[in-house]
Order: structure tokens, then C-alpha cells, then sequence
């Protein structure tokens, strides 16, 4: 006990104070894209044609989140002129064609649903449900449970049983054969209840996109209030949606 105690002493506080004090990510890191609205027509076109989630759309110049997986290559293909990727973290949305974009994203907590913040704006418990994904979402979520972020002190919480659980968030493209895991876990989900997608395999399958062995969408399947995009999202993209959105 000693040892423990002494510990912590030599360890301090490590907890973030985000969204008290803004927190930077590392340069590298890809977040919301900014586009080029006087791009040269033909240097969208390399990227759209370059895109492996045909995520740009080359008649509006505007790339698709809920498709994209950040991968850069239309930064890269356009040298920065036709698409740039932020720090930005920040790209929840509460409607599918809202992730369509040139660079800008409507303000979540104006467009969540008000009655969520006042059922759930105290206490949030939330069923995760892995639906065929490659665990990198997975792994990024249970981030938010590690102390630098400490995902219970705002009060929302991951339960093993969804008969305890306000909503179920789903990640992986949802195979066939996890479809009717979904809808059997969504339905002992007690009401008022919500769906949360969460990386760009449930928005839109993602790097499987197209495959005849996954629904793909999870919208397609059950009613999603909340998107939160990526390939994984980054937990901090996951931790300010669902702080705009519930809180």
C-alpha cells in the first residue's frame, strides 16, 4: 500500500482537463480535411479517381467522412492544393449528409436531439458492439476508460449487458453474420434509447465498402442519432461527440 501511495505521489495528475483547456495533437495527426473550393478541375479529378473509398465527390468538391479513412492520398496526389488535413478532431454529426463537406461541420450540440441531453445528460451508459470490425475502433474506444482520459468522470460508462445500458455503439461494418447480434442487442435495449455509429466501417463499410458479405450501413439497419467518423476515430474525436451531442 505504501509502495501504491508513493507511487502516485511520484505520478501527479495525469488526467486531461479537456474540454476545460484545448489539447493539441501530434502534427501528423489527420483530422477534419479543409478543401480547395478553386481547385484546378483536373487536379480533383486525380484525386477522386486516386481515392480508394471513392470519398470524393468530383461534381461538388466535397469529400465524404463517413466514406473516408484518412489515408492522405488526395493531399498527397494534389500536393495540399485540393485537400489539406487539420488537427481538427472534432467531426461528429447528427445526420449521414452532414459528413459530406467542404472542410466545415455543423455545431453537434446545436443539432443534437434536446430531450437526449435532458434523459441522459447526467448518466450515460452505453453497450458496445463490435459488428465484424478489425478492432482498431475498438481499441481506440477503450482508450477513453484509461486514465488520461477517464471517460466516467463525465459520467458515461460501457456495460457488459445492454438491458443496462441508454443506446448501443457499433463499430465494424456489420458483417451478415453479426446483423442479427445488432438487432437482437439494440431490442433488449430498454427505451428511450439511442444508436451511435462510430468509425467509417459502420457509416459506410469502410475499406470493405461495397462487399456483398456486410450490411455497411449501419443507418440502412437501425435509426443512428450520431455519427462519429474516422478509421479509427480518434478517442478524442469520440469523447467531444459524445459530449456535444448528450452533454
Amino acid at each position: 500500500m505504501l509502495k501504491i501511495i508513493k507511487n502516485r505521489f511520484e505520478q501527479g495528475h495525469r488526467t486531461t482537463k479537456y474540454p476545460e483547456e484545448p489539447i493539441n495533437l501530434y502534427k501528423r495527426f489527420r483530422g477534419r480535411p479543409m478543401i480547395d473550393m478553386n481547385c484546378d478541375v483536373d487536379v480533383v479529378r486525380q484525386c477522386a479517381e486516386a481515392c480508394p473509398q471513392e470519398a470524393i465527390d468530383e461534381a461538388t468538391c466535397q469529400i465524404d467522412l463517413g466514406k473516408c479513412v484518412f489515408c492522405g492520398l488526395c493531399e498527397t496526389v494534389s500536393e495540399g492544393k485540393f485537400a489539406k488535413f487539420t488537427p481538427s478532431f472534432e467531426m461528429g454529426t447528427a445526420a449521414r449528409n452532414e459528413l459530406l463537406t467542404h472542410g466545415s461541420l455543423p455545431a453537434l450540440a446545436q443539432h443534437s436531439k434536446q430531450h437526449f441531453k435532458k434523459l441522459f445528460g447526467r448518466s450515460l451508459q452505453l453497450r458496445q458492439i463490435s459488428a465484424g470490425g478489425c478492432n482498431a475502433c475498438e481499441a481506440d474506444t477503450n482508450v477513453l476508460n484509461t486514465p488520461f482520459f477517464d471517460l466516467s468522470r463525465f459520467g458515461i460508462q460501457f456495460v457488459a449487458s445492454p438491458r443496462h445500458a441508454d443506446g448501443i455503439h457499433v463499430t465494424g461494418p456489420v458483417s451478415k453474420n453479426m446483423r442479427q447480434a445488432v438487432l437482437t442487442t439494440w431490442e433488449a435495449v430498454p427505451e428511450p434509447k439511442v444508436v451511435i455509429a462510430s468509425g467509417a466501417c459502420a457509416i459506410s463499410g469502410g475499406p470493405f465498402y461495397g462487399s456483398k458479405d456486410i450490411i455497411g450501413d449501419l443507418n440502412s439497419l437501425l435509426p443512428v442519432d450520431l455519427y462519429i467518423p474516422g478509421c479509427p476515430p480518434h478517442p478524442l474525436t469520440t469523447l467531444h461527440a459524445l459530449l456535444q451531442f448528450f452533454k
